[in-house]
């Protein structure tokens, strides 16, 4: 592989990526910009994209997933041996080993770049470090520099919930994708440093945030907010890996009144788990074990509680510092 285009620190993992044309790593940059590293380094993970007239969609291996994508169409992933193929038939195709170390992504010309490979890249990376990204939300407790995890399905109220707890003292870190590191034995977490997408109904419930948005919204009815625009109203975390203070499984309160309740670790790790975790036609993938492994260690280590939410979101800041104080 060539020397990379550009490389980014992943609290102990470098990623370099190398491409003939920048535009071709944006998604990279849009996620990770604030990781870049701009001296030369040598990265632990490679990954390598090309332009291409002509794209190998029917490499060997057995069929894992065979379907729709959201947001990114059809799509096949296919394992042959510690290779895992991701084919976008017409648009790219990506091949992963991680334990080599390395991804080769080829992308059609002409062609939009799907999402989901950027995605499964940055997952490999990671992984390859003892790593492992869970969709989960992640703020700092307004007087220690610990995290707690509240995790929910999307469009449950993750990000609603913590921009009301960002209100009230507690650090952002990210409302959507927390990397957790469990391989130590003690459960370290830091957040995607991307853009926040906010749904309007959040921000008719979070007027504080109207300073950060502009006029337009999408399809979803969300628009995206920068770190740093955010940074002006709440405190933005940097991408420091944090000690966990406790997990939080967020659901709506069938009375309207927020609480927070403990819950069973084996009811935690089961919905962390329905959401993160991953199963193919031939069972789990390796990295998807090694994600599973990992929610164990969280939900063995720190506190678990179900927090319901009710019509007042910032309430469950007062509960939340109560219980963990």
């Amino acid at each position: 592989m060539t020397r990379p285009s550009a490389c980014y620190g992943l609290n102990g993992l470098i990623l370099g990526i190398s491409t003939e044309r920048s535009e071709l790593w944006q998604d990279f940059d849009r996620m990770l910009g604030s990781l870049r590293i701009e001296e030369p380094v040598a990265p632990d993970f490679r990954l390598e994209i090309t332009e291409t007239d002509t794209l190998d969609e029917t490499p060997n291996g057995s069929l894992v997933f065979d379907g729709e994508v959201p947001e990114d169409g059809p799509c096949r992933m296919i394992e042959d041996g510690g290779i895992v193929h991701l084919v976008f038939p017409g648009r790219q195709t990506v091949a992963i080993n991680g334990g080599e170390g390395w991804a080769e992504l080829r992308i059609s010309t002409g062609t939009k770049a799907a999402w989901t490979p950027s995605m499964l890249v940055l997952d490999a990376a990671l992984d390859a470090g003892g790593q492992h990204m869970l969709h989960t939300a992640g703020l700092t407790l307004p007087d220690r520099d610990a995290v707690v995890l509240v995790h929910a399905p999307s469009g449950t109220g993750k990000t609603t919930t913590s921009l009301a707890l960002a209100t009230q003292g507690f650090g952002l870190c990210s409302d959507d994708a927390m990397i957790l590191n469990v391989a130590s034995g003690k459960v370290v977490a830091w957040g995607l440093p991307r853009a926040v997408k906010i749904h309007r109904k959040t921000a008719e419930m979070i007027p504080q945030v109207a300073p950060c948005l502009g006029q337009t919204w999408d399809r979803n009815g969300e628009q995206p907010v920068s770190l740093e625009r955010l940074g002006g109203i709440i405190r933005v975390e940097n991408a420091s890996a944090r000690p966990v203070a406790a997990l939080l499984h967020l659901a709506r309160s069938a009375d309207g009144q927020t609480r927070l309740v403990a819950m069973a670790r084996t009811d935690a790790m089961v919905a962390l788990a329905v959401d993160n975790v991953r199963t193919g036609m031939t069972g789990l993938l390796p990295m998807q074990k090694r994600r599973l492994a990992t929610i164990a260690g969280l939900v063995n280590a720190v506190p678990t509680f179900q927090l319901e939410v009710g019509g007042r979101p910032a309430d469950a800041a007062a509960l939340i510092r109560a219980t963990l104080d």
